[in-house]
């Protein structure tokens, strides 16, 4: 699904226009991206928790040449489903 079948889907089921629902998803986007640069965990009920956790440097090798290469620490951004979702992704995603 991408973003224009995403809003309308949202749209239809809310009973908003499409503009106003584009709108809210910015803003949500926007307030979560404000706390992940502030360094805090985003948590939705019934669906999960985005946090930022700090990859370490590591040593990778390049399987080609062998030769080894220090990769930098670096933020990414961890999604952690509740348990409900979890359960329901085992089950082929039907409930």
């Amino acid at each position: 699904m991408n973003n224009k079948e995403f809003i309308a889907e949202l749209a239809q089921r809310c009973g908003y226009t499409q503009e106003k629902t584009q709108n809210l998803v910015n803003i949500l986007v926007e307030a979560m991206a404000s706390n992940f640069d502030e360094g805090e965990a985003v948590s939705i009920p019934s669906f999960g928790t985005f946090e930022i956790k700090k990859r370490l440097e590591r040593i990778l090798v390049n399987p080609s040449t062998g030769k080894r290469m220090m990769v930098p620490p670096k933020l990414v951004l961890n999604f952690r489903p509740t348990p409900l979702v979890k359960e329901q992704l085992k089950k082929g995603g039907n409930s």
